[in-house]
């Protein structure tokens, strides 16, 4: 049986709830990742995605070099433990229709994400979904 640690494939992204979304943005770019860990008070606070900043930011015409972060990233944080199998993850990315999970240990501090990508790597890496979610992103 495969653990959600198994599927963390870099280490969690951080960002400060009061940092401007652009700052976020940097930090996608610079890890080639959809999404990193918004926190506050050194706790996860929220996600936010590439989607957001694309929807709740640019589309809104918000200032992205002023504008916190806190005001566009999802907060209503579904979480697994590293150590839950990946079955798990998945029943509740589908009963919650989530694209991604935060993964947290004991104390809740962020260990990772894992995606619906990471997901179907596991699942079928021969697979079409499998080879997609595999290949490099472009750029």
């Amino acid at each position: 049986m495969t653990t959600v640690r198994e599927l963390i494939r870099k280490p969690p992204i951080k960002v400060s709830s009061t940092a401007p979304v652009q700052e976020a943005a940097r930090c996608m770019r610079d890890g080639d990742v959809g999404a990193v860990i918004v926190e506050e008070d050194g706790k996860p606070y929220g996600i936010v995605t590439d989607r957001d900043i694309a929807i709740r930011a640019v589309a809104q015409g918000l200032n992205s070099a002023i504008a916190p972060v806190a005001g566009i990233c999802s907060k209503e944080l579904a979480t697994v433990s590293p150590e839950d199998d990946v079955e798990s993850a998945i029943q509740l990315m589908q009963s919650k229709a989530l694209r991604r999970v935060l993964v947290v240990d004991l104390q809740g501090a962020p260990v990772g994400i894992v995606s619906l990508g990471d997901l179907a790597v596991t699942r079928g890496a021969g697979s079409v979904l499998g080879q997609i979610s595999a290949a490099p992103a472009n750029r």
